[in-house]
């Protein structure tokens, strides 16, 4: 992984980019003889909430994967900011701006929750080294001081302020899924991929989830992209969703259009054309 974490500038720029943030074109995927992608092509925007859906087997989580740079496509690629980042890291991608959350929860259990969202921002560094560490320099003080504030205020935007000093291993699953989030933010993210965010969570919990994903991709700008099974949570809260069927894109457009589309209703909600 050496070098990945270069200026966002190194290999090169991919021209028109269409006005997104992150874009995929053309991704495939195979394991072995098994098509999970195929020709996929998806783009999200800065402030914009977008849904992907589909039903088990369609290929959410692989082009998760192929987003983030857990896996490598087959064909394709991927352009974050005007850079092609196809060949990129994970760690790279996450440093300039890409942040995921799992279907199963990926806390530092051991941890309290405040830690698990310094953890989250101490890639930066602290300046001075060793020695800033050992003597406590004024300098590491304060950036220590800054990174906690900055968690202290993302915990609080997430509902969950109080639970700082509480071990993360031994939250319940919605909260825990909230801290997850909230670690996803606490160093501001380009682009947001949750996958299955609201799994385990209580209705009141989704509201609050959705409040958060709101003001992010608003008042931040953050581009999300949001794996959900729960359909109707998805269109409530996304102003665009993709469905994916068979590692292909299905349909895309408002919530109202993808609901209405009949090839939708058949292949994933379970409903043949023609019937109500």
């Amino acid at each position: 992984m050496s070098g990945d974490a270069g200026d966002v500038t190194d290999g090169g720029t991919s021209g028109d980019t269409g006005g997104y943030v992150l874009r995929a074109s053309g991704v495939s995927v195979r394991f072995g003889g098994v098509r999970a992608l195929a020709g996929v092509d998806l783009g999200i925007r800065a402030g914009e909430v977008c849904g992907l859906i589909g039903p088990n087997g369609a290929g959410k989580t692989t082009l998760f994967d192929v987003l983030s740079g857990i896996r490598r496509p087959d064909q394709g690629r991927m352009v974050l900011d005007g850079v092609d980042i196809t060949r990129r890291s994970p760690v790279w991608r996450a440093r300039h701006g890409m942040r995921r959350t799992f279907q199963r929860q990926q806390l530092f259990g051991q941890l309290s929750v405040a830690d698990n969202l310094l953890v989250a921002q101490e890639w930066r560094g602290g300046g001075g080294g060793l020695a800033a560490d050992l003597l406590a320099f004024p300098a590491r003080r304060a950036r220590e001081r800054a990174r906690r504030e900055r968690g202290e205020r993302v915990l609080a935007d997430c509902g969950i302020g109080p639970l700082g000093a509480s071990y993360a291993g031994g939250l319940p699953v919605g909260q825990a899924r909230m801290v997850e989030l909230a670690r996803a933010v606490a160093d501001p993210p380009r682009v947001l991929l949750l996958d299955e965010p609201a799994s385990g969570m209580s209705a009141t919990e989704r509201e609050q989830l959705a409040a958060v994903v709101r003001r992010l991709a608003r008042e931040e700008g953050c581009a999300v992209l949001l794996v959900e099974h729960n359909v109707a949570f998805v269109m409530d809260l996304c102003a665009r969703v993709v469905v994916l069927d068979l590692g292909t894109v299905l349909a895309e457009g408002t919530a109202a259009e993808v609901r209405a589309d009949p090839l939708v209703r058949e292949a994933y909600l379970g409903t043949a054309p023609g019937t109500a």
